[in-house]
């Protein structure tokens, strides 16, 4: 299949969730209430991307907070801050590292596995990556980030390679903050290189925001297969940066802008694909949105990835690939 759909990860979390999660913070429900209504959300996502026709599904990340604060309360070392801002009226408690890194147990396995279970189509496994964490914590321990971030990247490829036993055929890196250091992106290199060695599962990472002119191509190192990326927040403007170099990994083309609340028109994400394809063989493009659908409404989710799947079907037709 050329120009595979999927999405970065999150969706919203629906208002029953929402509300639960605010009464469990206040011990008015318990943990394995709370996880019922968790999978509840899960499946309804799961399905709601079978029905738009999306070919590489996620768990909609229904049963996680913040991304770096998810992965850092399950690790051993780790404990979390009071409320931070993060940008606009959003907040997250901070990663605070206060010993020495260990995975004791599984992650987010189990809830891989159970998104799985409800569909045939393949689920693409999520983790954040060792850089993305180090650079969103406090470091109360380590004193270096270098050491920090290595020490991620063990226990990190652990929990990737419990992905691929159980099955995972695509496993998504996350790495947002790698764009805005450049003078650590070969830290940020070595670690991925210790998350993904021997595993033989498709690999991608995720990129959203920052100075990539400052990054490219030293980018292309990172040891996946792939990069998701955000486009259409720019305009596609990032595209003129791989005339200065060709990109030699497969790219996931973000044809969605999430910071908006408006519903892209299709003709204007036909024009995205159209696009990217001047750029990237069709054979080497996923379409996706810019980044997690989390900060928009549910409806606003829903109507964007319509447009995505059938701006992407007419694509494939016209290259006479339907």
């Amino acid at each position: 299949m050329i120009l595979p759909t999927s999405t970065i990860g999150s969706f919203p979390k629906p208002s029953y969730l929402k509300e639960a999660r605010t009464r469990f913070d206040r011990k008015e429900i318990t943990a394995s209430q709370l996880e019922e209504l968790e999978r509840k959300a899960t499946t309804q996502v799961v399905r709601l991307q079978e029905e738009l026709g999306i070919d590489i599904l996620v768990d909609g990340e229904m049963y996680r907070g913040d991304m770096t604060a998810y992965f850092a309360e399950h690790l051993k070392g780790f404990t979390l801050s009071g409320l931070v801002r993060s940008y606009g009226n959003r907040y997250y408690r901070k990663p605070v590292v206060v010993g020495p890194v260990k995975r004791t147990s599984p992650i987010s396995i189990e809830w891989f596995r159970y998104a799985q279970s409800l569909t045939k189509r393949p689920v693409k496994a999520i983790l954040t990556g060792p850089y993305t964490m180090m650079d969103w914590s406090f470091d109360e321990h380590y004193g270096s980030r270098e050491k920090l971030t290595m020490a991620l990247a063990e226990v990190l490829h652990e929990e990737v390679a419990d992905y691929q036993k159980i099955g995972a055929v695509h496993i998504q890196i996350d790495e947002p903050a790698v764009s805005v250091r450049s003078d650590e992106i070969d830290l940020a290199v070595r670690a991925m290189k210790v998350v993904t060695e021997d595993i033989k599962a498709e690999t991608m990472t995720h990129i959203c925001y920052g100075d990539f002119a400052a990054i490219y191509p030293k980018m292309l190192d990172l040891a996946v297969d792939q990069f998701n990326l955000e486009f259409s927040n720019s305009e596609l403007g990032m595209l003129e940066l791989f005339r200065t170099q060709p990109f030699t990994k497969r790219v996931g083309f973000g044809v969605l802008d999430i910071h908006s609340h408006v519903i892209e028109d299709l003709e204007t994400v036909k024009g995205r694909i159209r696009r990217a394809l001047e750029f990237f063989p069709a054979d080497k493009v996923s379409i996706n949105p810019d980044c997690g659908l989390k900060t928009r409404t549910e409806e606003e989710s829903t109507a964007k990835l319509r447009v995505m799947v059938t701006a992407t079907h007419a694509v494939r037709k016209e290259l006479g690939a339907a």
